[in-house]
């Protein structure tokens, strides 16, 4: 099962989103917020209230939209790790 186990803001409609696979991913969800919950997070100040919410396991907006961790999982693109 997988689930978030942190998120931060990128930018545009895009999150940085760690999983508890050790995975971070790059999830843009331009193309996904449609829909009467979702369509509000179009206001971009809305769409940086994204927070994790530990009790759901997922990403959660102020609004009460929240994302199921397998569709972000889904849809992200994972980032390398950088070596320096």
């Amino acid at each position: 099962m997988i689930y978030v186990t942190a998120v931060e803001y990128d930018s545009g409609y895009r999150l940085r989103v760690a999983f508890n696979d050790h995975t971070e991913r790059l999830v843009d969800l331009t193309n996904h917020l449609e829909g009467e919950v979702f369509e509000p997070l179009k206001r971009i100040e809305l769409f940086k209230t994204a927070r994790l919410n530990s009790d759901l396991d997922t990403v959660v907006w102020d609004n009460g939209a929240d994302m199921a961790p397998e569709f972000l999982y889904e849809v992200g693109v994972q980032i390398e790790n950088r070596e320096e």
